[in-house]
């Protein structure tokens, strides 16, 4: 089965121009790997006055997180838990901006803890080689569901 850009948009909360990834390269139960070109695209719905930050990457990475949970559910035979990214830390970027740079983004997620309500991941950004972004995440799962909110 072809882990593509239609294959991840079903699977998160981000379709149309918002899904930034291309497609799934490898991944097990602890990581993913992702590629994603969407940061060469003039459309891309995360440029401002037509540059995109190297920070923006935090929402590749975010994504790939995503697509790792709906993996590891589908894995499991459970459905996929929506997830709130609550925090970052220790973000390192290499580069000014994402869509100066030639080729494809290389997105790298590693699950390192969690419980049954929050998961914390490390993530690198690479292109032709080269570390873009770096840094940790945090996710809540089914945030809005523990605060009270009824999704409209």
């Amino acid at each position: 089965m072809m882990l593509d850009r239609d294959w991840i948009a079903a699977r998160i909360p981000h379709d149309g121009a918002m899904c930034l990834l291309d497609a799934v390269a490898a991944w097990d139960a602890q990581r993913i790997r992702c590629t994603a070109t969407s940061h060469l695209s003039s459309d891309n719905p995360l440029r401002s006055k037509g540059r995109l930050a190297s920070v923006c990457g935090i929402e590749y990475a975010a994504q790939a997180m995503a697509t790792h949970g709906a993996l590891v559910c589908a894995d499991d035979g459970k459905r996929p838990r929506v997830g709130m990214l609550t925090s970052v830390r220790g973000v390192e970027t290499r580069v000014a901006r994402l869509d100066t740079l030639d080729g494809p983004l290389d997105i790298e997620a590693e699950r390192m803890g969690g419980d049954d309500n929050t998961v914390l991941y490390r993530f690198t950004i690479h292109c032709a080689g080269r570390l873009v972004l770096s840094g940790r995440a945090a996710v809540i799962l089914d945030a809005a569901q523990a605060a009270g909110f009824v999704a409209q």
